[in-house]
């Protein structure tokens, strides 16, 4: 699918939103059909329509790591 340079950005707490030009594949390296230019890959395990988000990330409380502060030089 063709939709510019791409892009993919870690949504704090949810998924991971992918744009533009990207092949998404299944564990076997088969094509995902993609309907959209910018589709949200799940993170948190507990969707029901994998690779993409439903949402259940609200529901099971998932949480992203904080990356740490560096210490102050």
């Amino acid at each position: 699918m063709s939709g510019g340079p791409a892009r993919v950005v870690a949504c704090p707490d949810g998924p991971l939103l992918v744009r533009g030009d990207v092949e998404v594949v299944d564990p076997d390296g088969r094509p995902v059909e993609r309907h959209r230019r910018t589709v949200a890959l799940c993170r948190c395990g507990a969707t029901g329509i994998p690779p993409w988000c439903d949402g259940s990330h609200k529901v099971v409380g998932y949480r992203t790591p904080r990356p740490e502060t560096p210490p102050a030089p």
